[in-house]
């Protein structure tokens, strides 16, 4: 009878141990996906002044897989990008975090495979009388041995802990490579970004070293007019107070300059005080690329955070399945076979051989629970990964919406301020005839040229604001917009 039920639970609990241990299938974590960016709509193309157009610089869906900078059309932009992918510190540390995880897979992989090893030794013992087994007090000769064997291991995955394993560390090391490529994306996007803010700050300070001029022209005549008696010292008082002014602001912008130079030193890797970025203004009539956003659902693909998110909660549920088969049975196989000889050239005889072949099963009986307590602890590493994605993926649709609105709201501040600067041109021009026919005063001359140099700078200013605005938006939709990045086995490592 009790053989009967033995024969009839055994397989029950088999089973039963099977299910408990095993990974967890891994499911995808629901994330509400909307069905299109509610900012999307952008302007294709705002005419600005005297016949300039902001317009793609060429169809964008068309630029090469991640080299999504061509699309600028921009040969300095592309060798600094290059530059920085080349010697940039942060992108090599990434990079040797790659190949350690890629190690550590290598490591873990090894385990699935039988562990063989060969030893040849030889020793030299004088033993005891009790040891030979003689009377005591017998004198005893030393004894040379020499050895000579092959051993193999193979521990049997009943409960898929070393498979669990094996996926785990494949997983972190898609992680590592998904986390190499958001930072060569940040990288590559905060180089664009640096550049575009040293020419629009050199489109700036252009622009106030033309008011600077104007200023200092006005001080000529204003100083002409009052030495012969035409106006009083109060009007070359406040010509001289808005030459210095401009000054000073051209020196403001000098110093913001300079640190936008150092940062983008650093990003290439170089010492900023060996770095000298040329002048090359922004100008008005720069084209830059309208960039599609695509669908939402697009997004989870292409961006390298997401991906490394992914990989993360993948690693975490594998690491369930090392936990859970830690509390179970595990079976080891092993064998050894050789020779022992007196002298070496007996080792290899026939008649010297040796084998042995052996089967270890071993499971935890009394762990104080602390393998219960590391399923648990894998449970609750796999939740907050879960909590991660799920913010990665919010993020990333905030990220959008935020710089394609920026863009929609750019675009309109273009059409109004370029329509602002043909007023502010046309009211100088008027103000300028008036003071010069004496029928205006000279505060009135200033407050056209001050609203003048203001647009200006507004405009110029926007402009930057735009092109920082387009990488930016580049960079939250993961440094492309018509296919996936490429696969992580293509990096390049330093």
């Amino acid at each position: 009878m009790k053989s009967m039920i033995a024969r009839g639970v055994a397989p029950l609990l088999a089973a039963l141990l099977l299910t408990a241990c095993a990974t967890p299938d891994f499911k995808q974590p629901a994330v509400e996906t909307p069905t299109a960016f509610r900012n999307s709509q952008l302007p294709t193309e705002v005419e600005g002044m005297e016949g300039s157009r902001w317009k793609p610089a060429q169809p964008a869906e068309q630029q090469p897989r991640g080299q999504w900078w061509l699309a600028f059309n921009d040969p300095a932009l592309a060798s600094l990008i290059e530059e920085a992918g080349a010697n940039n510190a942060n992108l090599a540390v990434a990079a040797s975090r790659v190949k350690q995880a890629r190690a550590i897979a290598g490591i873990a992989a090894a385990d699935r495979a039988p562990q063989v090893g060969v030893g040849i030794g030889a020793q030299r013992a004088r033993p005891s009388a009790l040891e030979a087994n003689l009377p005591q007090g017998t004198p005893t000769q030393p004894v040379s041995t020499y050895t000579a064997n092959l051993t193999a291991s193979y521990e049997v995955d009943l409960f898929g802990r070393v498979a669990a394993g094996v996926s785990a560390a494949r997983s972190d090391a898609a992680t590592s490579e998904a986390n190499y490529r958001s930072v060569l994306l940040a990288l590559q996007a905060d180089v664009a970004q640096t550049y575009f803010r040293l020419r629009a700050l050199d489109a700036e300070l252009e622009t106030v070293a033309q008011a600077v001029r104007l200023r200092e022209e006005s001080v000529k005549v204003t100083q002409r007019r009052f030495d012969l008696g035409d106006i009083g010292e109060f009007d070359l008082s406040r010509a001289r107070t808005e030459l210095a002014t401009a000054r000073a602001e051209a020196i403001g912008l000098q110093r913001q300059r300079a640190t936008a130079e150092h940062a983008l030193a650093v990003l290439l890797g170089k010492p900023a005080s060996n770095y000298v970025a040329g002048k090359s203004p922004l100008l008005d009539a720069a084209a830059l690329p309208a960039i599609p956003a695509g669908l939402p659902s697009s997004l989870l693909e292409r961006r390298p955070d997401i991906a490394a998110a992914q990989r993360a909660m993948e690693a975490s549920n594998a690491r369930i399945g090392v936990a859970r088969g830690a509390m179970f049975p595990a079976l080891t196989i092993s064998a050894a076979g050789g020779g022992v000889g007196g002298a070496m050239s007996e080792v290899f005889k026939w008649s010297s051989r040796s084998w042995v072949l052996g089967l270890l099963t071993s499971m935890p009986l009394i762990d104080g629970g602390r393998n219960r307590a590391n399923v648990e602890a894998s449970y609750a590493v796999l939740e907050e990964s879960v909590g991660t994605y799920r913010q990665s993926v919010l993020n990333a649709f905030a990220e959008v919406e935020d710089n394609l609105a920026g863009l929609r709201i750019l675009s309109g501040q273009a059409e109004q301020i370029d329509a602002a600067r043909l007023a502010a041109r046309r009211s100088a021009d008027l103000a300028q005839k008036l003071y010069d026919a004496g029928r205006s005063s000279y505060l009135e001359l200033l407050d056209a040229q001050r609203n003048l140099a203001a647009v200006e700078r507004t405009a110029v200013q926007l402009r930057g604001n735009r092109a920082v605005t387009t990488v930016a938006l580049i960079r939250a939709l993961g440094g492309g917009w018509d296919a996936a990045q490429a696969d992580g086995n293509a990096i390049a490592m330093k």
